[in-house]
């Protein structure tokens, strides 16, 4: 893999404030004042670089961030949206029209997976959900009319890796883009330098780190980004999902801090997937030798940022997840509550929750549980105290039975 380290491209960025703070200005303006109304219609036509019209088009603050995640990214350009939902309707419907067609992994994010199987159709845009690493299916389902395989590097909630060179070869053979949400990797994993065209993230997440804001943005080609930016055909511009400039402003302070929180969300989901293995429950974490991508993931991930801060946990049944999640919350080891990347524990049974959008004959086929436990783990600097107390929460309800502990 090429090398290259995002984490010092964000750091090379410098930005100036107005009156030489250290932070760049916010501009609190909707709409921008011109000189002359010559430089007003070049503004419309993109041809004035530096000038600013009405904050739908772009405004300073959100042309930092953009250019901050870019380099995160490893793209030429980047564009920032009010979630993340926003930048994967807008990048599809960029690339997808009436009567094309998309072929989707079929575990992924279930606001994603509605978009794609409910909302899209009526436009006679349709999807075919395969298992993304099933590569005869794949090919097999290519059609004239197939546009986009979209993907998630880690998948929501299954954490299944995807194998971005294989599919990037197929999309290259095939004149194919290869879209890939990499909301649960950043850092870990850099699409684009296993071939991915366009990439997505929910900024909302790991980015932004602190739950206090949504955002989103696709991350691309200048000439794609240029494309969505578009006045009078860009899906970006027209469907208006605009980021406020106080948002930016708080994503891009939070991004500066990144590489630092990824190595302990990894290192600390990494402590609990291995120890609660042990005691033999039912884990998945691609960081453990026993998930079914592990070397898949080892190949691809830049590895001082670990393997990611996701992990699920089987606890049998909805009704034994929710008494855990429950009794977890009230031992403040985190709390129940869906999203990831936050400095405390996260966790929530997804089948009810960020896959309830997926039907259930569905979510049984892909593996989704009823006692499944999506957990985001938290940035807790005692992991062993964190595992023990979560251990005596899971011999409490029963979803761990004493005699198989382990002692550490």
């Amino acid at each position: 893999m090429k090398d290259f380290n995002a984490a010092n491209e964000i750091q090379d960025l410098q930005y100036f404030g107005e009156f030489g703070g250290v932070n760049p200005s916010i501009s609190d303006s909707s709409t921008y004042t011109f000189l002359s109304a010559k430089t007003m219609f070049d503004t419309f036509e993109g041809n004035a670089e530096g000038c600013y019209l009405y904050s739908r088009h772009s405004s300073p603050m959100n042309l930092y961030l953009a250019q901050a995640l870019a380099k995160l990214e490893n793209t030429e350009a980047a564009n920032v949206t009010a979630s993340g939902m926003g930048a994967i309707t807008s990048v599809l419907l960029q690339v997808c029209k009436s009567g094309d067609h998309i072929i989707s992994s079929r575990t992924i994010y279930g606001g994603t997976y509605a978009f794609l199987k409910n909302f899209l159709p009526p436009f006679n845009i349709e999807t075919t959900f395969l298992d993304i690493n099933n590569f005869e299916a794949i090919e097999s389902s290519i059609q004239p009319n197939t546009k986009v395989i979209y993907c998630e590097s880690v998948s929501n909630p299954l954490l299944e890796v995807a194998d971005l060179r294989k599919l990037s070869e197929i999309c290259k053979k095939h004149n194919l883009k290869l879209i890939v949400d990499n909301t649960f990797s950043p850092l870990s994993i850099s699409p684009t330098l296993l071939g991915a065209d366009i990439v997505i993230h929910s900024l909302t997440k790991f980015i932004n780190g602190s739950s206090d804001t949504v955002g989103g943005v696709y991350c691309g080609t200048q000439e794609f980004i240029d494309d969505t930016k578009n006045v009078n055909t860009g899906a970006c511009m027209l469907l208006g999902p605009t980021m406020d400039s106080m948002r930016s402003s708080s994503i891009l302070k939070n991004l500066r801090t990144l590489h630092i929180r990824m190595k302990q969300h990894s290192y600390n989901a990494l402590y609990l997937a291995e120890r609660f293995e042990q005691d033999g429950l039912k884990v998945s974490y691609p960081g453990l030798p026993s998930h079914k991508n592990h070397e898949l993931m080892k190949s691809m991930m830049h590895e001082e940022y670990g393997f990611g801060g996701l992990m699920t946990l089987d606890a049998g049944t909805t009704e034994k997840a929710n008494e855990l999640m429950e009794m977890m919350q009230q031992k403040n080891l985190g709390y129940l509550a869906v999203s990831l990347g936050f400095y405390k524990t996260l966790f929530s049974c997804s089948g009810s929750s960020t896959s309830s959008e997926i039907p259930e004959e569905e979510r049984i086929t892909m593996g989704i549980s009823d006692g499944l436990i999506r957990f985001s783990i938290g940035l807790d600097h005692d992991i062993e105290r964190t595992y023990q107390k979560m251990k005596e929460c899971m011999q409490k309800t029963g979803v761990l039975n004493h005699e198989n502990v382990s002692t550490y």
